[in-house]
């Protein structure tokens, strides 16, 4: 579909201005986008979604084709981004593009919260941060936002190109890199490349870029693009960075204190400490992230500890929570070796009298998956917690000294035969293991 098409289908939209792409949920006057699926064909519901009220239907299948509002493209899809890209050049409003490997839906509502302290933001809702999640979120703005958050994820090359190019963010940050999707990827040099995609679209237009100073492949990510207009934060003392921060203490929620400094300029500005509702020392990064975007975007210096401060976190992602019998401390989301020994190695310095750790399996490792496993089951053994029980096929794979599951139904089974007591637990996961449902049976 060229320019022209577009612009024709735009034209449409305005006087339709409701995109929907589920034929249950049709708004009088809307248009339907056909989208397909592993399992559904949006295009046999055309018809119906007529009937219900669209206005028009859009379909990429000519047999499809059978009213005269039923207009063909070659495909859904990518109509679907290129209107959504349209609606999105209607704002000239800053954009900021997250992605990473881990860490990004935290840093998207970190930045969110700090950046709501003095601008009407729209971010990206809960993980709509894919082709199709990134165009609805597109399609959600209007003149009433400021500013805009917009999560990308990636779990094949090009990914990150399609979706910088869909959403055209104005500055942008990586979380990090590592060794997940490594089945769709090929490598971890292949997550680099598309994760780099993001750099590749700021720098080649100058705009902003935010890095982790800290972070060694960033920095030779970065390094390769010579961006123009680039920020720094991290840890370390390095005379480059804007946004300095350090780990006061993870009991377990961190604290931690932060300052702006500018060393060619001699400045460094007071400490100035956070205490927040997060597990982790890990999160610091994230925080510093916030901390960045939210300066150069003006928001002052008290609005964005008071943000940081006031953060709670939700949907499993480094959550306290107390029940009956033990203190849980759910990261029930995210699984991959990064982010499972970034968790590992925090809880070893969580204050408890009796640790436990349910582990649920890492998915899409592709060839090295039975040893990214194996190394989780070192780093558990040299960790020496009270109490390990692994869940998931992969785990039963390697060789452990430790309690193994098929499935979460096999672990809440052993719950109810044999209720932990008197424990603090760690619960980490990939959402498909389910750890989620434990924490009401513990």
């Amino acid at each position: 579909m060229d320019a022209k098409d577009i612009s024709a289908l735009f034209a449409l939209y305005r006087q339709h201005p409701v995109v929907t792409t589920d034929s249950r949920n049709c708004p009088e006057g809307s248009i339907f986008l056909a989208l397909k699926g592993a399992s559904f064909n949006g295009n046999q519901f055309a018809q119906q979604a007529l009937e219900k009220g669209c206005a028009y239907a859009i379909v990429d299948e000519a047999a499809y084709q059978t009213d005269e509002r039923i207009i063909l493209v070659d495909n859904c899809l990518q109509t679907f981004k290129d209107l959504a890209r349209e609606h999105r050049r209607q704002f000239d409003i800053p954009m900021v593009g997250i992605t990473g490997t881990n860490g990004k839906t935290t840093t998207k509502e970190l930045i969110r919260a700090v950046l709501a302290e003095q601008y009407n933001v729209m971010a990206t809702e809960g993980n709509f941060n894919n082709d199709v999640g990134v165009p609805k979120t597109l399609f959600r703005l209007n003149g009433d936002y400021d500013i805009a958050v917009v999560e990308m994820g990636a779990s094949h090359p090009g990914d990150i190109k399609t979706l910088v190019e869909t959403a055209e963010p104005t500055c942008g940050l990586i979380t990090n890199v590592g060794r997940a999707h490594l089945q769709g990827f090929g490598s971890f040099e292949g997550v680099c490349k598309t994760k780099g995609e993001l750099y590749d679209y700021l720098c080649a237009r100058e705009l902003p870029v935010f890095v982790n100073r800290d972070n060694t492949h960033l920095m030779q990510m970065i390094g390769e693009r010579k961006p123009t207009d680039l920020y720094y934060y991290g840890q370390s003392d390095s005379e480059d960075i804007l946004i300095r921060g350090e780990v006061v203490c993870c009991d377990p929620f961190l604290t931690f204190r932060w300052r702006e400094q500018d060393h060619e300029a001699g400045y460094q500005s007071e400490w100035m400490e956070v205490k927040t509702h997060l597990i982790g020392a890990y999160n610091l990064d994230n925080m510093l992230a916030a901390i960045t975007v939210g300066y150069v975007n003006n928001v002052t210096f008290d609005h964005i500890n008071h943000a940081l401060a006031s953060y709670v976190p939700t949907n499993n992602r480094s959550q306290l929570t107390k029940t009956e019998h033990n203190s849980l401390i759910v990261d029930a989301y995210n699984a991959n070796p990064s982010s499972m020994k970034a968790a590992i190695d925090n809880f070893r310095l969580v204050e408890a009298d009796k640790k436990m750790a349910i582990l649920g399996m890492m998915g899409e490792l592709g060839a090295v998956s039975e040893e990214e496993h194996q190394k989780i089951d070192r780093m558990l053994e040299a960790a020496h917690f009270d109490e390990v029980w692994l869940v998931g096929e992969e785990f039963k794979k390697i060789k452990t000294p430790f309690h193994t599951f098929d499935n979460v139904e096999a672990v809440k089974q052993e719950i109810a035969l044999h209720q932990p007591q008197g424990m603090t637990i760690l619960i980490k996961g990939s959402n498909s293991t389910h750890l989620y449902e434990l924490p009401p049976l513990l």
